[in-house]
Parts: C-alpha cells; sequence; structure tokens
C-alpha cells in the first residue's frame, strides 16, 4: 500500500531534488528591509558585546558608516531564508552551514535580497532515497553590494512518483 504524504498538495511544484543542476543560479524574488528587532535583537540575545551592533552612536564617522551595523548571523539567516522557498521547500535535513564571509555592513534599513548557485547534486544510494544539493548563497544591499556570502547543503526528497491508482509515493 503507498501512503500518500498530504504535505505534497501544499508544496511547491518545484525545488524537488530533481530539479536543481549544478551551475544553476537563480535570483529569489523576495528581497527583505532589516528593521530594528532583527538587526540587534539576536546580537544582544548572545550577549555579542560589540557597541556597533546596539550603540547609536559608536560608529559615528567610521569607514563602516554612521549607523549601528546588524549581527552577521542575522545577515546569514536572511539570506538563508529569502532563499528557502525556492532552495528548501521540499528539504528534509540542513546538513550544514559553511565558509560564512561578511563582506559589507548592513545597517538598519537596508534591504537585501538573494541569489543562489547550485553547486554540487550527490544522489542518494538507492533510486527513491533522497539526495544532497550544494548551494552557495549570496546577498546585497540596495545598492548592489554584496554584503554576505554562504555555502549550505540540504538533504533534498525526490520528486513522488504517480503509481497506478492515482496515488503518489514519496521518496525517503
Amino acid at each position: 500500500m503507498t501512503m500518500v504524504d498530504v504535505s505534497d498538495s501544499v508544496l511547491g511544484i518545484s525545488g524537488w531534488f530533481e530539479d536543481f543542476a549544478p551551475g544553476q543560479r537563480m535570483r529569489h524574488a523576495r528581497a527583505a528591509t532589516v528593521g530594528e528587532l532583527e538587526g540587534s535583537g539576536p546580537a544582544k540575545q548572545v550577549m555579542n558585546t560589540a557597541q556597533a551592533h546596539f550603540n547609536d552612536h559608536f560608529l559615528t564617522g567610521s569607514s563602516l558608516g554612521d549607523d549601528r551595523i546588524v549581527f552577521g548571523l542575522s545577515t546569514a539567516s536572511l539570506v538563508y531564508g529569502l532563499a528557502s522557498q525556492d532552495t528548501a521547500e521540499h528539504a528534509v535535513a540542513e546538513l550544514g552551514w559553511g565558509r560564512l564571509r561578511f563582506l559589507a555592513p548592513v545597517h538598519h534599513g537596508d534591504t537585501i535580497e538573494a541569489f543562489t548557485e547550485v553547486v554540487s547534486v550527490e544522489p542518494g544510494d538507492f533510486p527513491d532515497a533522497s539526495g544532497v544539493v550544494g548551494f552557495r548563497h549570496w546577498g546585497r544591499r540596495q545598492d548592489g553590494v554584496v554584503v554576505f556570502e554562504g555555502e549550505r547543503k540540504t538533504l533534498m526528497r525526490r520528486r513522488p512518483v504517480e503509481t497506478g491508482a492515482g496515488t503518489t509515493g514519496s521518496g525517503g
């Protein structure tokens, strides 16, 4: 008996393991403006004591700009989040992040857009087994300056196969 995963009916039609190929590039549909909450909150939560994250006047006149800078991992999370609709909707698990690089400051009020390149596609051990997809993500500000780059590996489901009874079975 084939089980039907009802969540398949609410997910997008693309973004399955088979939809990714090395060298494929994406510009993600949404951008987001960094607000006070996501900009400074996480720095305070993890007790990051760098004043540039929470002191309004600390950077005045500096080469990083006059305003507070956003906590770097907030920038990384925002870029990964903006990319997730296209790169993680059918993910089984996030396997890791690596090579995080913070290339330019992000300030409250900056708008970030995300881009992705598929760097690797590794099929599972069996024809219907989930596979691993490696991504390189980057984000840029509204002025076109790239502010972040990072890599990510995700365990991705295969596209369900139609069965003779009109139901779908899910690859594991």
